[in-house]
């Protein structure tokens, strides 16, 4: 008995759009996007049991669907025993309410089930201020359509975040929840502009992973860096950003930043709250753009990517596109498009391509160091001495001409000790 009740409980959701036949796929409604969506509605634990989509040049203003579409789906709902709807287009509030008096069955869109998603995985306090902020934005707009819906505390796919058992339909309570919540996000924020500062004082270079969701960037880090961070074969399987230490072979010291998974129409309230969080990977010196070779909407998923870091305002001087999963993908011809300054084939499962990747990491960062053989005459030793306080040295010879020294040095060092050059 306990088991049926739970069985009727379990959210079965019907996928719902509009195909406008738009020359960007990627705002659409089409096969790709609803079998992204099928993965989403996993990923926050619902159960698929029907799709529906109507071709028409625009969704109605009132609820969406038709008149004719809307009694499919009425049907549709009784014949699977749906209990949720999820719509691949932003909804307003006066059609969620239409859509809902209509079908009995209560209704999400894309945004609402990424939000909820990312509500799940936030674990350090800015991913759960971040969350909260983009969830208070979204309703905010739609308080008027939704009525009393937002404060109702019933569980479920869209319901869940910290901002739940207190969201209220009055906009000067919500006006309030998002100023405080900006300022603490500003205190956070502060914080890891401190951190940032000091690395910079500290000369640390940075490379930051982008790229779609499940490409593979957790596990390259962890490859990378020998680090445990959680990875899986899932969407936003991690949510808040990541720094670890990264050792490169002629003693620079870096750090590499993990970021958020980009996925298409991401909500752009979304953006809003993690801009800060994008915005220090877009201006780290050098981006590694993670992709999965093996996705048949690989291309799709670099235009996506290409168009948040634009409108992020990418500053890395170099960005390098890594095409992860080559174990699994056929070879890449023609080189697929994408803006990107050096192309790297990987597998972070096997560690293929590795090696190669951190060679053209090493060049692309600043600060590049070389081997460079010195010569310092006695009467110039207090300059060879200096060295040992800064400077990776290799080997250190005492001959009758002089102190015989290999280092390694960057430009700036160089440009020191070139005339002693060996």
């Amino acid at each position: 008995m306990n088991e049926n009740h739970a069985e009727k409980l379990a959210e079965r959701a019907i996928l719902c759009g509009v195909h406008r036949d738009l020359p960007d796929p990627l705002e659409d409604t089409t096969d790709e996007t609803i079998a992204e969506l099928r993965e989403l509605a996993a990923t926050a634990g619902a159960e698929v049991a029907g799709i529906m989509i109507q071709n028409k040049d625009h969704p109605e203003t009132a609820a969406y669907f038709g008149e004719g579409k809307l009694e499919e789906l009425k049907a549709a709902i009784a014949d699977t025993e749906a209990n949720l709807l999820i719509f691949d287009d932003e909804l307003t509030g006066s059609q969620i309410r239409n859509i809902e008096d209509i079908t009995g069955v209560r209704v999400i869109d894309r945004s609402t089930l990424i939000l909820d998603i990312f509500a799940s995985r936030a674990r350090s306090k800015e991913g759960k201020i971040q969350v909260e902020l983009a969830q208070l934005r979204y309703s905010l707009p739609r308080l008027a359509g939704l009525g009393t819906q937002l404060s109702r505390l019933g569980g479920g796919i869209g319901t869940r975040g910290p901002g739940e058992t207190k969201l209220e339909s009055d906009r000067r309570h919500i006006h309030r929840r998002i100023e405080a919540l900006e300022n603490e996000l500003k205190e956070v924020e502060r914080h890891r502009g401190l951190l940032k500062s000091r690395r910079e004082k500290d000369g640390v270079v940075t490379a930051a992973l982008v790229g779609y969701t499940n490409a593979g960037k957790s596990t390259l880090m962890n490859r990378l860096t020998g680090s445990d961070i959680f990875a899986a074969d899932m969407l936003f399987a991690t949510l808040d950003p990541t720094v670890r230490a990264l050792e490169l072979s002629d003693g620079r010291n870096a750090v590499i930043v993990d970021t958020v998974g980009f996925i298409r129409k991401l909500p752009h309230h979304l953006i809003r709250a993690f801009r800060s969080t994008l915005e220090e990977a877009a201006e780290a010196d050098v981006l590694l753009h993670v992709i999965d070779a093996a996705d048949p909407e690989m291309q799709n998923h670099i235009n996506v990517a290409d168009a948040l870091l634009e409108e992020l305002g990418c500053k890395a001087g170099r960005i390098i596109a890594v095409f992860n999963k080559c174990d699994a993908a056929p070879p890449l011809s023609p080189r697929p498009r994408g803006n990107y300054t050096d192309f790297v084939s990987v597998s972070a499962a096997t560690g293929e391509g590795l090696d190669r990747l951190m060679d053209v990491l090493e060049d692309a960062l600043p600060g590049k160091k070389r081997e460079v053989s010195l010569l310092f005459p006695y009467a110039d030793s207090g300059e060879a001495a200096r060295l040992h306080d800064t400077e990776v040295i290799l080997s250190e010879d005492y001959t009758d001409a002089g102190i015989k020294m290999r280092i390694l040095a960057d430009a700036a060092v160089y440009a020191k000790v070139k005339k002693w050059e060996a």
